[in-house]
């Protein structure tokens, strides 16, 4: 064996120019220097384990495979040490001293001018340097598994200058000791460091340990079975037999044994891996049980609700990909629909939400992904952007939309259990990804007023009109009565698609009044009263030439008004100019309509059109714009069988008619909209008002 003399060197480049790049650049978060130091301990020792397989290289006698760990808070220290496959001196030089800095000269050149992180992506062995990133200094005991080998020492303290020389490692492998600077003294902190590991290295094929130097020993007792070879053994304990003393059937007392005599043993605390080597995603979905499924998704996203269901990915070919994704079950109200999908390369976290890899509709979700084939960039945290990782995002989502639609074929009832968790999620997918969009059309399922569940294909026969009515009248269904005037001329013009109407909810309790009367009539209408509906319902209008929806409070629907109501311009022209004349609405529009429901005396309607763009410039913040521009006010109907507006008819402009007016007026809008605070202070005086007069 030679003796290695002591060396100095000088690295390849100015220190003053790399460490700030590092420091700046390559890692956004701090504390990824711990993943960066594991994975390079994790690739030594798979790189040992395949030499092992090639016959090259044999473990001794009871080895076991492991990264340690220590920290140290006297001493501010950290380290890590690993039982891969060590370095040689020339390996060391090679690896830490030159492939880290062979580009670094032109790379900086290169990058001087931009401070755009994305852009560097280099391939030459910074992770080490990460180090530097919370050391001043810097040291490596390490010794390689051939032959021979003699251990080796390096150190540099962030400066150009480092030293190399001979070691004192007596055992294959490498051990890294960072001496902290004051800023990132936090990291020799026991519990800071656990949870940085938890975060970054949860699930690295790698065994890793996590000790406190210098701290006191921890026991645990055990039975005597369940020793290992590996536990350091205390003391052997004897425990007697418990007996206690019991009266029989006959009434004879004796002694009885109520815990037998067991042999046990105090050993030192077993250390716990802070890594679950062989997790649930590397394994077969048919190895894998429902429960085995919910504990996972507890113990990584601690949530404690249970997921809705959950697809397992596990693909070899064109990439290699494995994951799960959960349907988290979500409260609408009240939380941030902010979903975790965490990305790992060979079990090594990379980062949440990447969104290059995991489309944008399915950030909602929570899961994990693991696929060892991603073009990472020198830091491993950003990833290349290249058509690879859009084609992991497109065979995810067609995976869920693969999983969906064969739910709604096979399990329907469990499809419908979950669709009022999922819709949204969906629907979001439909609006962002024009080819899921076409995967799922017809799998979307629209909730009746019934509580029924239909598809689109349901919806549209239920409000077709029959065959001989649509002779009747050339005009789409239920088509309003200007509209069908019109629609001739159209059909001469163009022949535009015959259009099914399907009415929609967006408010129950709001809208009872129009449901109630749809119900009497056996009409149907969905419920709709997601913020995604309303672009929604528009997304599936362009797909769809044959259908338009309609809010139910749009317009009278033709099946609630009487056949036989000849035109009432009279009664129209009157109303219409006392109406305006008591609410002191000049633009007020006023319809008198013979509706089939007696009781019912006014109503609210707004075309749809004016109240979706009313909506529209609600969302965009535009509220300094006047709605009227779009034309199509509300409209106010008046019942002409009611006896309440027959009594206004009859009566003309006395105190009660304005007090009637006014009442009706209001109760017309509280079944559409809410009041203003103004319009409900007087509402509720008016009421008081009526209510007194009867008293009288």
């Amino acid at each position: 064996m030679h003796i290695m003399a002591n060396k100095r060197g000088t690295l390849s480049i100015n220190s003053d120019n790399i460490f700030p790049i590092i420091k700046k650049w390559l890692y956004s978060d701090h504390d990824i220097f711990f993943r960066e130091m594991i994975s390079n301990g994790c690739d030594a020792i798979t790189k040992l384990k395949k030499l092992e397989v090639m016959g090259e290289y044999t473990f001794p006698e009871g080895h076991k495979n492991k990264i340690e760990v220590i920290v140290n808070p006297e001493e501010k220290t950290l380290k890590f040490i690993d039982t891969g496959l060590g370095m040689t001196a020339d390996e060391v030089e090679e690896y830490i001293t030159q492939i880290a800095f062979s580009g670094a000269t032109e790379f900086l050149e290169k990058y001087k001018d931009k401070t755009n992180e994305d852009q560097i992506i280099g391939h030459f062995g910074l992770g080490f340097y990460s180090a530097f990133m919370v050391a001043d200094e810097v040291h490596i005991d390490t010794l390689s598994y051939k032959e021979d080998a003699v251990p080796v020492h390096w150190e540099c303290d962030g400066g150009t200058e480092y030293e190399i020389g001979e070691g004192n490692r007596t055992k294959v492998g490498t051990e890294i000791t960072l001496f902290l600077n004051e800023d990132a003294l936090e990291f020799a902190n026991e519990y800071r460091a656990r949870e940085i590991i938890e975060k970054y290295c949860s699930f690295m094929p790698v065994e890793i340990f996590l000790s406190k130097a210098n701290a006191e020993q921890e026991y645990e007792t055990i039975d005597e079975a369940d020793l290992r070879d590996d536990d350091v053994v205390v003391e052997h304990i004897h425990e007697e037999a418990k007996t206690e003393e019991k009266e029989n059937e006959n009434g004879e007392k004796q002694i009885v044994e109520i815990s037998p005599a067991r042999d046990k043993v105090k050993i030192n605390k077993r250390p716990v891996s802070l890594s679950d080597t062989h997790p649930l995603w590397t394994k077969h979905p048919n190895e894998c049980t429902d429960e085995e499924y919910k504990d996972f998704y507890r113990k990584v996203f601690m949530d404690y609700k249970e997921p809705l269901f959950w697809i397992h990915l596990n693909m070899d070919y064109p990439f290699n990909l494995k994951g799960i994704l959960y349907f988290p079950k979500i409260n609408m109200e009240y939380e941030s629909i902010e979903g975790t999908i965490k990305l790992y390369n060979n079990q090594v976290f990379i980062a949440d939400n990447i969104k290059e890899v995991i489309p944008e509709f399915l950030m909602l979700l929570k899961g994990v992904i693991d696929c060892p084939d991603l073009p990472l960039n020198v830091s491993r945290s950003a990833l290349q952007n290249d058509g690879f990782v859009k084609k992991i995002s497109d065979y995810i989502s067609k995976k869920v939309a693969d999983k969906l639609s064969g739910m709604c074929k096979t399990d329907r009832e469990n499809y419908e259990k979950y669709w009022d968790d999922i819709s949204p999620f969906i629907k979001f997918g439909c609006l962002k990804d024009t080819k899921f969009s076409e995967r799922m059309m017809d799998y979307i399922l629209y909730k009746n007023i019934d509580g029924k569940y239909l598809t689109l294909e349901d919806c549209i026969k239920e409000n077709e009109k029959p065959e001989d009515a649509k002779e009747a009248e050339e005009t789409t269904v239920e088509e309003t009565k200007e509209e069908g005037a019109e629609g001739d001329k159209k059909d001469e013009e163009e022949k535009e698609p015959e259009k099914t109407n399907v009415y929609y909810v967006t408010d129950e309790v709001q809208q009872s009044q129009y449901i109630n009367m749809f119900r009497e009539q056996g009409q149907d209408a969905v419920i709709m009263k997601h913020n995604i509906d309303s672009p929604f319902i528009s997304h599936v209008e362009q797909l769809k030439e044959n259908v338009r929806f309609l809010r139910i409070d749009a317009d009278i629907n033709e099946s609630v008004k009487e056949e036989d109501a000849a035109a009432l311009e009279e009664e129209t022209k009157t109303l219409s100019e006392l109406f305006k004349k008591v609410l002191n609405k000049e633009n007020l529009t006023v319809k008198v309509e013979k509706l089939k429901n007696e009781n019912v005396s006014s109503m609210m309607t707004v075309s749809e059109e004016s109240r979706r763009m009313q909506e529209m410039m609600k969302m965009y913040n535009m509220y300094g714009m006047d709605p009227s521009m779009f034309g199509g006010q509300e409209t106010l109907i008046l019942n002409a069988n009611n006896k309440l507006v027959q009594y206004v008819l009859e009566n003309g402009d006395t105190d009660n008619t304005k007090v009637i007016c006014e009442q009706l007026y209001d109760l017309a809008v509280l079944s559409h909209r809410q009041l203003t605070p103004e319009e409900m202070t007087k509402f509720v005086a008016r009421s008081n008002e009526i209510m007194m007069m009867l008293a009288k």
